[in-house]
C-alpha cells in the first residue's frame, strides 16, 4: 500500500508516522508525507526518523499542483492537516476555512481524480457542539460553536459527500482532546506543564468547569489504523479515551505532578462561546473494529510531563518563537 499523510510534521500526524515506521508494517510499501511546516509543523517531529522510510514533500494542502502530485498513485489519504486552535480562530478565521474547508475540498477533489482507493479524514468530537448530559453517538447533528470546529464541520461534510455523490471511499473519524508528546505548547497540558518548568503560573479560563474527554495520542493513532484497515467506506467513528475531567481536575493532577499547588493558578477570562463539556460515545468503533484505549489518564499524564522535562530543546523554541 502506498499511502499519503497530511500533516505529518504536526502533533498527531508525526506521532503516527512514528508508530507506522515502529511497526515496520509489510503492507505500507511507501510513505508520503506532505506538510506546508506553518507555525505547529516542525520538521523537528521528524527527528530521529529513518528518512529513506518516507518522502517528505513540503507544500499546502490548497495548492492544487501540490495536491495533484501527492495524491498521485497512492493507495490511501490519512489527512491529519488542519488548523486546529479554537483562540486562534476565534481572533481570525479566515486561515481556518482556507486550509480546514478549501484545502480539504482540494485533497479530495484530486484523490478522486487519482483513483486513491480510501480517503480517512481525521476530524474532531467539537463539530458536535456542547453536551449537558450523556454522549454523543456519530448520529448527532452537527452544532459548532467555534469557527474552528465549523470549520471542521464543514470539512466532514465535503469528505461524506464525496461519498454519496461519487461513490467514493471516505471514513470519518472524530476524536475528544488528545495529549501526549510533541504536541504544540499552546495547548492547555503543554501549556502548563512548560509553564511550571519555567517558573510561570498557568493560565485558567473561567471558573474551569468546562469537561473534556482527554485521549493519548498512541491510542488515537492505534484506532486511526484500525480505521484504516477495517473500517467501512462512508462510515463515521467517534474515538475517545474514557476519561472527562473538568478543567480544573485536570490543572490539580497537572499541578500535583509537578510538585506545584493553587497558587500557581491564574484565572483569567473565559473564552468566547467557551463548550461546557464534549463527550464521545465510542460504542461503535469498539464493537465493529475492537478499539480500546490502553493508555490510563494517570500513566500518560506521567509520561507527557516526563517528555516535556527530558525534551526543553524541542519546545522552547516553538514556545518562544525562535524556531
Amino acid at each position: 500500500m502506498k499511502v499519503l499523510l497530511t500533516g505529518a510534521a504536526g502533533f498527531i500526524g508525526s506521532n503516527f508516522l512514528r508508530q507506522m515506521l515502529d511497526e515496520n508494517n509489510p503492507s505500507f510499501h511507501e510513505i508520503r508525507v506532505l506538510d506546508a511546516l506553518t507555525y505547529s509543523g516542525t520538521k523537528t517531529n521528524l527527528d530521529g526518523l529513518d528518512s529513506a522510510s518516507f518522502h517528505f514533500i513540503h507544500g499546502d494542502i490548497r495548492d492544487e499542483e501540490t495536491v495533484s502530485k501527492a495524491t498521485k498513485g497512492v493507495d490511501a489519504v490519512i489527512h491529519f492537516a488542519a488548523e486546529s486552535h479554537v483562540d486562534r480562530s476565534i481572533d481570525s478565521a479566515r486561515i481556518f476555512v482556507e486550509t480546514n474547508v478549501v484545502g480539504t475540498e482540494n485533497l479530495l477533489n484530486s484523490s478522486l481524480k487519482n483513483d486513491v482507493a480510501t480517503f480517512i479524514h481525521v476530524s474532531t468530537d467539537e463539530v458536535y457542539g456542547s453536551i449537558t448530559e450523556g454522549s454523543w453517538t456519530e448520529n448527532f447533528p452537527l452544532s459548532p460553536n467555534s469557527p474552528y470546529a465549523a470549520s471542521k464541520a464543514g470539512s466532514d461534510l465535503l469528505a461524506m459527500a464525496f461519498h454519496r455523490t461519487h461513490g467514493m471511499d471516505t471514513r470519518v473519524t472524530r476524536c475528544s482532546n488528545n495529549y501526549g508528546p510533541r504536541q504544540f505548547p499552546e495547548k492547555v497540558i503543554p501549556l502548563f506543564v512548560t509553564n511550571l518548568i519555567e517558573g510561570k503560573k498557568v493560565p485558567l479560563y473561567g471558573d474551569g468547569k468546562n469537561v473534556r474527554d482527554w485521549l493519548h495520542v498512541s491510542d488515537h493513532c492505534n484506532a486511526i489504523s484500525l480505521v484504516l484497515k477495517n473500517g467501512r467506506p462512508g462510515e463515521i467513528y467517534n474515538i475517545g479515551g474514557g476519561r472527562e475531567l473538568t478543567n480544573l481536575e485536570l490543572t490539580d493532577v497537572i499541578l500535583r505532578e509537578m510538585g506545584a499547588d493553587q497558587s500557581s493558578i491564574e484565572r483569567v477570562p473565559d473564552r468566547k462561546g467557551h463548550d461546557l463539556r464534549y463527550s464521545l460515545n465510542i460504542e461503535k468503533i469498539e464493537r465493529e473494529l475492537g478499539y480500546r484505549p490502553q493508555v490510563p489518564f494517570e500513566v500518560g499524564i506521567k509520561q507527557t510531563i516526563a517528555w516535556y522535562r527530558e525534551n526543553q530543546s524541542w519546545w522552547q523554541p516553538l514556545k518562544h518563537g525562535r524556531r
